[in-house]
């Protein structure tokens, strides 16, 4: 690794806001909502709007065929938890067509059901309805049926437009009557996919689709890698990931994604699709071009939530690699956050093949069989994630401030990173308007740390109005810090100049907290403490009577009020009389205790609740006969959440006790068992070898000499065979088993059923019980097959994954290790909260 050595000291980093040349272009595209909507969608060439207002919609995608889907409604509840506003989902022809002319929407494949739940929830819907998708599914999505007809598929040719035509009736029946005209969740429909070089046939396949008689305000493509669109008709997304699974075993982090942890106007990203095109199309693309930034704002639908695993290449992506890519688009200039994958599945069984990416089919890249877990931020069985708590954070601040930071143009610091090997120039933009705007920083990328920043302090020239210099005393960006940083925002009439604190969300807290019977109504600016870095609120004298700060706050008073030596935490909280009468908090969390913050209607009143690390909460409105409820998930065992602000009669929760205690200006309701012996969290399980390993399988390569996944047969002759018993009393539901393994690939199975799979990487091995047969496994249990991985075998696996777990393993003659180590029951418990 490279030599941290700290950057030259620095006074001040230097940028001048530009007043925009002129106002964003309007109704210069074909892209308008159903008439009489009461929040029409519109386009400008800079952002989009909604009912008049800017709009910053977050959408996640969740492919509702590789979910079960008596547990879509909790999913999607935990998206919109999570901040999401609309969930996109490939609507994946093979999963519904696998034998030709018997279309399936039963069960696990019923689209309407999931769009009606999106609408039940306040959930906007994205269908990206193909006909090829990718999504790392068999042909791209293609039926095999579709492939043996003499056709030329991803053509005007019309013996692969005819199927199509059907295809798209089935869909458009599954979605009747819930498009805007009607009052549906359908805001964008997506055609095809990563399809670069004929516009034609895209607007040809968007012509069907609308014939068929789908409906929608925003037609979208994906615009990576040089694509051609049909002028106007489409809206161009782009996208970023920062790992990826379908580059070369030895070729290293890809440039391509190093570039998404610099801030950057640069729109396109060449390497996403690249092992399926024959070569880029550089310099091709209107939508990478100065007109087309004059033209379209700047929309994603792929930053990578996470990343899937090849065979042949098996990266791991952290939370806060996540956090800063999604950061960091948002500074670039990011008008939409769109993530892939926000919520991982496992691939269905098909009925005749399977139904995963493969050298079988003729892609470069060889994909398990059963999971598609793609270390989202919600997992494939809904587990939480640290990069879920990453994102939450990030979106809570666009739930509140997104049409404040829509409209606001994306500026850069003269002096830039020199290139992509520039790991000493500190990165940073600004989002403004003409007086005020946001500062953004990112001091993280993968695999190589960045060096601290001493010394720093930035110097902001605004159009209108004087320059911000802050902070006051120049402070260090750590090593691996990534934040945004208010400029003269507006907070209940408080101007706050700027706070060295990430805003979070507002809350109106109506609470009686004096005692004096009145009630102390007032909004509460919640803001993030950015670790390592002192917190320092600098306030508007002029548009402030008096202030409060918790003991040990310095407060200096002149034309501008400083707030410094603040201790973050759930009682920091500084209180503001306004000039205008109103009364303003604005309370700074610690960086930890932040990243539990929910934000959502309980109790009649929208409030922010904290949950416990590794929790997660949801609010359903729907409950109760629509009195609401709040449900908290998380490991079984007491639990606590806090609440701002109370509700006015403590909460009730199902089969718990709950005692009610102050935690700074939050009321944290702590939850205990119904007096029966308490459900522990964890329960060691046993995995008892009952088959040796043999001879790791010979290295096989497949397209463009990748390496491929072992074929089925060695899991029956040379795979290592454990045994686990499911014991009995064990609850199925919630309950997860969670192995520790070292080898090359693993995969579970009851009776003869394949249930599930993994390719090593170092990550622990999750396995829902409730997805399982459960008359099979409670009477077979589970078998356990893993396999050796070759010596020479061609395949990147991450540095530190090579470990074995702490147990006694079993090699083969050449040494390969396999091992499953560790090998627990983890129990999880859903908590009803009602309203007392």
């Amino acid at each position: 690794m490279a030599s941290l050595r700290p950057p030259p000291r620095s006074t001040s980093l230097r940028l001048r806001v530009s007043a925009p040349a002129e106002p964003p272009l309007t109704g210069h595209l074909p892209l308008t909502d159903a008439p009489g909507v009461p929040d029409p969608i519109e386009v400008t060439s800079r952002y989009l709007t909604r009912g008049g207002r800017p709009w910053f919609p977050v959408s996640g995608e969740f492919h509702y065929t590789r979910y079960p889907a008596g547990e879509w409604e909790e999913e999607l509840l935990k998206m919109k938890a999570g901040g999401v506003t609309a969930v996109a989902s490939y609507v994946i022809w093979i999963h519904h067509e696998e034998t030709e002319g018997r279309i399936r929407f039963d069960g696990d494949r019923d689209l309407r059901r999931f769009a009606r739940l999106c609408a039940r929830h306040g959930l906007d819907l994205i269908p990206r309805i193909g006909p090829w998708s990718h999504a790392e599914v068999r042909n791209g999505g293609l039926p095999d049926w579709l492939l043996t007809r003499a056709c030329t598929p991803r053509t005007d040719d019309p013996a692969y437009l005819e199927p199509v035509r059907t295809w798209f009736e089935a869909i458009a029946g599954q979605l009747s009557g819930l498009d805007r005209a009607h009052g549906g969740p359908v805001v964008a429909i997506q055609i095809e996919n990563e399809l670069y070089d004929q516009p034609g046939h895209l607007l040809t396949l968007k012509r069907m689709a609308q014939a068929a008689g789908l409906s929608a305000p925003l037609w979208t493509s994906t615009a990576w890698g040089g694509v051609q669109l049909p002028p106007g008709e489409l809206l161009p997304l782009y996208g970023g990931y920062p790992e990826t699974f379908w580059t070369e075993a030895d070729g290293g982090w890809p440039d391509t994604c190093r570039k998404h942890f610099f801030f950057t106007h640069q729109r396109d990203d060449e390497g996403i699709g690249a092992d399926l095109r024959p070569t880029p199309v550089r310099g091709a693309d209107p939508t990478d071009s100065a007109d087309s930034a004059a033209r379209f704002p700047w929309v994603t639908c792929e930053l990578g939530g996470g990343m899937a695993v090849s065979y042949h290449r098996r990266p791991r992506v952290e939370a806060a690699d996540v956090g800063a890519l999604g950061l960091t688009k948002i500074g670039c200039g990011s008008v939409w956050q769109g993530y892939y994958m926000f919520h991982g599945g496992t691939n269905p069984l098909g009925e005749r093949t399977t139904l995963q990416e493969s050298h079988a089919t003729g892609y470069p890249n060889d994909l398990p069989v059963r999971t598609y877990d793609f270390q989202a931020p919600l997992g494939e069985y809904g587990q939480y994630r640290p990069s879920y708590d990453e994102l939450r954070l990030q979106h809570l601040l666009l739930a509140d401030f997104g049409s404040l930071l829509a409209p606001m143009e994306s500026f850069l610091p003269a002096r830039q990173p020199s290139g992509q090997d520039d790991r000493d120039t500190l990165r940073w933009a600004v989002r403004a308007s003409a007086d005020s705007g946001f500062l953004f920083v990112n001091n993280h990328q993968p695999h190589e740390e960045l060096p601290a920043h001493p010394d720093t302090s930035f110097t902001v020239e605004f159009p209108a109005g004087p320059a911000l210099t802050f902070p006051s005393t120049p402070v260090t960006v750590p090593t691996g810090a990534y934040f945004c940083w208010p400029l003269r925002l507006d907070v209940g009439g408080l101007r706050l100049d700027w706070a060295t604190a990430q805003p979070v969300c507002t809350v109106v807290d109506d609470g009686d907290d004096d005692g004096d019977g009145d009630g102390d109504g007032r909004t509460v600016l919640v803001l993030a403490a950015t670790e390592g870095v002192p917190v320092e609120l600098a306030l508007d004298a002029r548009t402030l009577t008096s202030v409060r700060a918790p003991s040990g706050a310095c407060v200096t008073l002149d034309d501008r009020v400083l707030i410094t030596g603040l201790r973050p935490g759930t009682d920091a909280l500084v209180e503001v009389d306004t000039a205008d009468g109103e009364r303003v908090g604005l309370l700074v969390l610690d960086a930890r205790t932040a990243r539990t913050a929910y934000k959502g209607v309980a109790w009649g009143a929208e409030r922010l609740v904290l949950c416990e690390a590794g929790a997660g909460v949801v609010f359903d409105e729907h409950a109760r006969d629509g009195q609401g409820e709040l449900r908290v998930h998380g490991p079984a065992g007491a639990t606590s959440f806090a609440v701002l602000p109370a509700p006015p009669r403590p909460p009730v929760v199902k089969g718990a006790y709950v005692r009610e205690s102050a935690d700074g200006v939050f009321t944290r309701y702590r939850v205990t068992g119904d007096g029966r012996e308490p459900r522990p969290v964890l329960r060691a399980a046993e995995a008892v070898l009952v088959r040796a390993v043999g001879p790791a399988p010979e290295p096989v390569t497949g397209v463009r000499g990748r390496a491929s996944a072992p074929a089925d047969e060695h899991y029956d002759t040379t795979a290592a065979e454990y045994a686990i018993t499911v014991p009995d009393g064990l609850p199925l539901t919630g309950t997860l088993l969670r192995v520790h393994w070292s080898g090359d690939v693993a995969r579970a199975y009851v009776g003869d059923t394949l249930v599930a799979d993994q390719f090593h990487s170092g990550r622990v091995w999750d396995i829902a019980l409730d997805r399982l047969p459960a008359f099979a496994l409670r009477g077979e249990g589970l078998r356990l097959r893993v396999l050796p991985r070759a010596a020479d075998a061609r395949v990147y696996v991450p540095e530190g994954a090579q470990g074995t777990p702490s147990t006694e393993g079993a090699s083969d003659a050449g040494g390969a290790v396999v091992a499953v180590g560790r090998v627990e029951w983890v129990m999880t418990r859903t908590w009803v909260v009602g309203e007392g």
